[in-house]
């Protein structure tokens, strides 16, 4: 992946995993954690230089977590996952995506 230009912000996937005795129905830490993410993530964009958080799903059979962020790289969301506590309980695994139009759009123009 290329590095971000100072105004240019990537999408990125976060799963966090966890087991089931550490999961927030079973474990109280984990719950409060849980219950505090969303302003605590809110909180800590700025901080982070995270622009924004997309979206977030929770599986919560499958015991585990999805965000979606727009950030500048990886290192910046791996910081915020420590300081808010997602990593406490959960393994987290920070993916770059792409949009599929994108993909499309860059495949199109290789082939010419």
């Amino acid at each position: 992946m290329r590095m971000a230009q100072d105004s240019e912000y990537f999408l990125f996937s976060v799963t966090a995993i966890h087991s089931p005795e550490s999961c927030p129905l079973n474990n109280k830490e984990s719950m409060q954690i849980f219950t505090q993410l969303d302003s605590k993530v809110k909180q800590n964009l700025k901080k982070f230089n995270i622009k924004r958080l997309a979206e977030f799903y929770v599986s919560v059979l499958e015991h585990q977590w999805t965000l979606i962020f727009e950030a500048k790289n990886a290192h910046d969301i791996e910081k915020l996952c420590i300081e808010i506590g997602i990593s406490k309980h959960n393994t987290i695994k920070i993916v770059p995506l792409n949009k599929f139009d994108t993909v499309i759009k860059k495949l199109k123009s290789e082939k010419k």
